[in-house]
């Protein structure tokens, strides 16, 4: 989902809400026209922006502004804006690793500004652009998502057509409590392939700690490899009907996924509230790119969907106004949190740990996750160290500067 977050974060937590549409046939007609034309402007941008390796939004818009409005009939100002800002996005963070230009899906999701689109929250209808017009289309959905589209702030909003559904996605932005000091400590969480998160008190998850019918991480493991040959099955067959099965399945095994994480962080944020404890998780950010692993495992390992589980966290724990902080991995796993002894030699087997030291045994995720939310109470020791001067720390960083130089011999 591209919708732009960067009001939302400056006054306050941002959320999406999702609307579903009723336009009429005709509506449903220029709402398409919309998308299509959309994306066919930013792909003609990407490869603008691709052959004259330019990227960033001020300079791509110099560049692809007229250009694109002039080769997309009905294009608007607005819209022109938008599309080259997905296009600035697209290349932002994977720009090292492309090998050619940026291609939009002709019926991907389209965002909308405030420019672009008004609201009648009175009457539950709200206005959109599309290059014959505005149309005005009622909304529907869930009574909370009413309630906070009426009530909140709103900012941007993806315009999706799902199956001939016709959603928009809306970001709105939530009132910000302030961080509870953790008294009791951090509640240590760790994440792996073989169990998807073990916390510091020893609760594995998923498991019957969690409602549904997930069993376990054993039951996760078997429904994703069961899904896997089934689709590798149906693309080798390649017939209509296959890839109509394909089409049915499409998106199942990452709802349950997304499903599972959003359990599990709500389950890691519930257990902090309540005993007054803050979170603790590794910073995985990079992994994939550090880890080798066997090309058996590398399916496994890419479909780890911990940077997901790992923002629910963050986004739930702010909405509750818990202490929320990531650490560092390193041989976690390898180390003793009773005496600290690290060593590979701890590690006997992959879900076994034994102090080679001292003597403390147990699960290695769970020996792994004491270690996480130790580590969260040495780093929140240290941001709240008390300097000798006695000042702030932003005031002292400013004072310790050397004055500027004045030009002068």
């Amino acid at each position: 989902m591209a919708i732009r977050r960067s009001t939302a974060k400056r006054q306050g937590l941002p959320s999406v809400v999702q609307l579903r549409l009723a336009p009429t046939p005709p509506q449903a007609d220029a709402l398409n026209a919309a998308i299509l034309v959309c994306n066919q402007a930013a792909t003609y941008i990407s490869r603008l922006a691709w052959q004259q390796r330019t990227f960033t939004v001020l300079e791509l818009h110099r560049l692809a502004h007229h250009p694109v409005r002039a080769q997309a009939a009905g294009l608007g100002a607005q819209a022109a804006v938008r599309a080259i800002a997905r296009v600035a996005g697209a290349y932002a963070n994977r720009r090292a690793t492309k090998k050619r230009a940026h291609i939009f899906r002709p019926h991907g999701a389209i965002p909308y500004d405030a420019r672009l689109m008004s609201w009648n929250r009175d009457a539950r209808v709200v206005s959109l652009w599309t290059p014959t017009g505005r149309v005005h289309v009622s909304y529907s959905g869930r009574e909370e998502d009413l309630k906070a589209v009426d009530t909140l702030p709103l900012g941007e909003a993806d315009l999706i057509c799902r199956r001939g559904v016709w959603l928009l996605q809306v970001t709105v932005t939530l009132p910000k409590p302030a961080a509870r000091e953790p008294v009791n400590g951090y509640l240590g969480v760790d994440q792996g392939v073989a169990n998807l998160a073990v916390t510091s008190d020893g609760v594995v998850l998923p498991g019957p700690a969690l409602p549904g019918p997930i069993q376990g991480n054993g039951h996760v493991r078997a429904l994703r490899e069961r899904r896997h040959r089934q689709r590798r099955r149906l693309q080798k067959k390649g017939t209509p009907a296959a890839r109509r099965v394909l089409r049915r399945l499409s998106g199942r095994e990452h709802r349950m996924m997304t499903d599972l994480n959003h359990q599990i962080s709500k389950f890691v944020v519930r257990e902090a509230e309540r005993t007054g404890r803050g979170i603790a998780l590794e910073d995985l950010q990079g992994i994939r790119g550090r880890v080798r692993a066997h090309r058996l495992q590398r399916r496994t390992l890419h479909g780890w969907a911990f940077a997901q589980m790992i923002e629910f966290t963050r986004c739930k724990a702010a909405r509750a106004g818990i202490a929320f902080t990531l650490v560092d991995p390193a041989y976690t796993s390898q180390a003793c949190p009773e005496c600290g002894w690290t060593s590979r030699a701890n590690r006997p087997a992959r879900g076994r740990f034994v102090c080679t030291r001292c003597g403390l045994a147990g699960h290695a995720d769970h020996i792994a996750a004491r270690n996480i939310a130790q580590r969260g109470v040495a780093g929140r020791a240290v941001v709240n160290q008390p300097h000798a001067t006695g000042l702030p720390s932003a005031r002292r960083d400013r004072e310790s500067k050397p004055p500027a130089s004045t030009g002068g011999s």
